[in-house]
C-alpha cells in the first residue's frame, strides 16, 4: 500500500517523538511492503513563530490531501505564561479539528500487564482496564461564543450543541461498542446543563436502532470517581468535549504513564493520530521523552487502513519493550534509563 502521511511534529518534545514514531512506521513499512511519503508542515507555536499563525493555509492544503496526519504535540511557555496573547498555539488545533471535520476523538486507556504495579492506583483496581472514550471534538464550550463585557470584569464562554452533532459522535459510539463488550456510557449532565439534556435525550432515541448494546448514562462526577475506584467496569463512553478534555487526561495515567496512551481523531475525510501528551517543553532536546504514545498512535493509524497485522507487530514490540526494561526515564522507577532515541531504535529494530 503506499501511504501519503501528514507530519506535524509541532513543539517542545513533539519532533523528537515524532521521529521515533516516523522509525518505526519505516520500519514496518519495509516489513511488509508498503511505500510511505512524509510530509512535513508547520502548526502551534513553531508555525506562529514562523509565519505568524498556527495553522497555516499551507498546512491545511498539506492535511487535506493526506491519507492521514501523524501528529506530536504543540504548545510554548511564553504563549501559556501569556494570557493577553493574540495568537496562542491552542487556536491552531481548534482551527485544524473544525477545518479537517475531525469530530470524533477515540481515546482508548489500557493497561500492561508489566507495568501494573507502576499505576497510581493499586493492582486489584485497574488489571483488566481496557476502555475507550469517544470525545466530541468540534463543538461544544471550545467553539461557542465566547468574550468579555462590563470593562472586562465579566467573562463568558457558551456552549452549544446541535442534535446532529451528538448523533454522528453517538453513532461512532455505539457501532464501536458492537464490535467490543457491547457496553456503551453516554456522560453528561443532564441534572444541570440543557445541552446535556439535548445529549441523553438523542442517545435514548437511538437505543432501538441498536437492541444489542446495553446503554447506562452517568453523570460527568460520578464518571470521574469510578474511573479512580473501578475503571475497569466501563467499556465504550461516549461525552462531550469539555468532559471528554478531562476525563481522558484522567484516565490517561491509570497505564502508569501519561507517555504511553495513543488517540486518533476521525473526520469524514481524513483522521489525525496523535498521543494525548502534551508539548512537556522542559524535556526539549534532552532525549528523555517517552515516544511510545505516539509509536502507539502511528499502530492506530496502521489499523485505520485495515492493517491489522502491522498494527499489531507494534504493539508486540511496545510490550517486549515494557517487559525488557527498554523505557524511558518516566518509566525506569529507579533502574537503567534509556534515550528517546534508543527506545525508537529498539522497537523499529524488533517490529
Amino acid at each position: 500500500m503506499k501511504l501519503n502521511i501528514a507530519l506535524l511534529a509541532g513543539d517542545g518534545i513533539g519532533p523528537e517523538v515524532i521521529n521515533e514514531a516516523v522509525k518505526v512506521s519505516d520500519a514496518i513499512a519495509k516489513k511488509f511492503g508498503h511505500e510511505i511519503t512524509w510530509k512535513p508542515a508547520l502548526t502551534g507555536a513553531a508555525a506562529i513563530d514562523a509565519v505568524g499563525e498556527p495553522y497555516p493555509d499551507a498546512t491545511h492544503e498539506v492535511c487535506k490531501n493526506a491519507d492521514a496526519v501523524l501528529f506530536g504535540a504543540i504548545g510554548h511557555p511564553k504563549y501559556d505564561n501569556d494570557p493577553s496573547a493574540p495568537v496562542r498555539p491552542e487556536q491552531g488545533l481548534l482551527k485544524m479539528r473544525k477545518a479537517l471535520g475531525l469530530f470524533a476523538n477515540v481515546r482508548p486507556t489500557f493497561t500492561f500487564p508489566s507495568l501494573l504495579d507502576k499505576s497510581p492506583l493499586k493492582r486489584e483496581r485497574i488489571e483488566g482496564t481496557d476502555l475507550v472514550f469517544l470525545r466530541e471534538l468540534t463543538g461544544g464550550i471550545y467553539f461557542g461564543e465566547k468574550g468579555r463585557k462590563d470593562n472586562g470584569d465579566t467573562a463568558y464562554d457558551n456552549c452549544v450543541y446541535t442534535r446532529a452533532e451528538v448523533q454522528r459522535l453517538a453513532k461512532k459510539g455505539f457501532e464501536l461498542a458492537m464490535t467490543r463488550s457491547k457496553k456503551l456510557c453516554c456522560v453528561d449532565k443532564a441534572n444541570v446543563l440543557e445541552t446535556s439534556r439535548l445529549w441523553r435525550e438523542t442517545v435514548q432515541a437511538m437505543e432501538k436502532d441498536y437492541p444489542e448494546v446495553e446503554v447506562s448514562y452517568e453523570f460527568v462526577d460520578a464518571v470521574a470517581m469510578r474511573l479512580v475506584q473501578w475503571p475497569n467496569s466501563y467499556d465504550v463512553l461516549i461525552t462531550e468535549n469539555l468532559f471528554g478534555d478531562i476525563l481522558t487526561d484522567e484516565a490517561s495515567v491509570i497505564s502508569g504513564s501519561m507517555g504511553l496512551m495513543p488517540s486518533a481523531s476521525m473526520g469524514a475525510e481524513v483522521s489525525l493520530f496523535e498521543p494525548i501528551h502534551g508539548s512537556y517543553p522542559q524535556a526539549t532536546g534532552l532525549n528523555i521523552a517517552n515516544p511510545m504514545a505516539t509509536i502507539l498512535s502511528a499502530a492506530m493509524m496502521f489499523e485505520n487502513f485495515g492493517l491489522m497485522e502491522e498494527g499489531k507487530a507494534i504493539r508486540d514490540a511496545v510490550n517486549k519493550a515494557l517487559e525488557a526494561g527498554v523505557v524511558t526515564e518516566d518509566l525506569a522507577n529507579g533502574g537503567k534509563a534509556y534515550g528517546t532515541k534508543e527506545v525508537g531504535d529498539w522497537l523499529a529494530a524488533n517490529v
